[in-house]
């Protein structure tokens, strides 16, 4: 039985979800799985694999909080140094833990400090390349260099889009500093799965994210549901209680279970999100159109949001200029995503590569 440490980023729910299909996977493979996260990200992976796993809730890195898109970059800006002490005391943590429990294998879905040079690490991510403010090209092959340079450890980047066409864009692709032989694109990654039903529902809406723009969102939608036309359905992302009220014509639940909410998201014509990478992989899997909010300050979501409307398979919209009455026609004339492989092929190529890197044991470190 190998020993695997799995940690996963608490921002949002979008790490957590799209992890929970490789750690099923590793589950299922006969390993041992520790997973290191915390707050909602936790919450949800405990609720989803129960007793199979064993948890550690380690501190993730601070979220800035902004209700502007330049208070998040200010923001950010001034807790840089809070990422790197994050960083470091995360590495610290993991090193404490190696000298009491041997691992086989690390990895990491945007958890900074879970990679050790002595025993295999890899990491899930699709933003090997971050989006600067105004696409500033200097500045993002600044950023990508110091993202190759701080991975110098890890063995391989394991990245949740296709190598060709890919759902992310530049994100992931055109990369100038990593080598070509340790990325490894195993496709897209999505817990939840499309069925067979017919699309009774007008619109379901996710609403998830970092606060306070959650929140924010959260009431510019209650607010609109009571007035937009047809059956909608929105679940709130609140994971510590789950309650369902009605609003006019919507029915608005606090939380939803995956199961539940894929139910309703293949039930449902239109799904209105963030433009999340792990949100706009569900969407290719399940084959919908979309209307996409990209969270204020997040470059990544509003590059994903944009380039996508580019090509005409989502449409977006600014979060304080949304109108669902107006907007969801025009989500439903795009074509939609879709996915030219499935979960079930990622995982599988997942476990052939971290497994196989990791057979053997390796010593307790001193």
């Amino acid at each position: 039985m190998r020993r695997v440490l799995y940690a996963v980023g608490s921002w949002g729910l979008g790490h957590a979800t799209r992890s929970l299909p490789l750690l099923r996977g590793l589950v299922e493979a006969g390993c041992s799985v520790t997973i290191v996260s915390t707050g909602r990200a936790l919450t949800l992976l405990r609720q989803e694999l129960g007793n199979r796993c064993t948890y550690l809730d380690w501190p993730d890195v601070p979220q800035p909080l902004g209700r502007s898109a330049t208070a998040f970059y200010v923001k950010s800006a001034l807790s840089l140094p809070k990422f790197f002490a994050t960083f470091r005391e995360e590495h610290r943590r993991l090193l404490h833990l190696l000298r009491r429990e041997p691992f086989d294998l690390l990895i990491s879905d945007n958890r900074y400090g879970i990679q050790h040079r002595e025993i295999p690490s890899f990491h899930v991510l699709h933003g090997l390349r971050f989006i600067a403010p105004g696409r500033v090209r200097a500045i993002e092959l600044l950023l990508e260099y110091f993202n190759f340079r701080w991975f110098t450890p890890v063995r391989g980047f394991l990245i949740p889009d296709e190598e060709e066409d890919g759902l992310s864009g530049d994100l992931s692709h055109h990369l100038r500093f990593f080598p070509r032989e340790r990325l490894h694109y195993i496709g897209i990654l999505a817990s939840l799965r499309r069925l067979p039903v017919e699309e009774e529902i007008d619109a379901f809406v996710s609403i998830s994210g970092p606060e306070p723009q959650r929140t924010i969102l959260e009431r510019i939608v209650l607010e609109q549901v009571q007035r937009a036309p047809g059956r909608i359905v929105v679940a709130l992302g609140r994971p510590e209680v789950s309650t369902m009220t009605k609003l006019g014509n919507a029915e608005v639940y606090t939380y939803l279970p995956r199961r539940a909410q894929e139910a309703f998201m293949n039930r449902s014509k239109v799904i209105v999100a963030r433009s999340g990478y792990t949100t706009i992989m569900e969407l290719a899997a399940l084959r919908k159109r979309a209307l996409l909010i990209p969270t204020p300050g997040q470059t990544e979501q509003v590059y994903l949001a944009s380039y996508h409307k580019q090509r005409g398979t989502a449409h977006a919209v600014w979060q304080h200029r949304l109108d669902l009455a107006r907007d969801l026609p025009k989500a439903l004339s795009t074509s939609g995503l879709q996915a030219r492989s499935t979960t079930e092929e990622a995982v599988q190529r997942f476990l052939s590569i971290v497994l196989g890197e990791s057979a053997g044991r390796h010593p307790r470190i001193a």
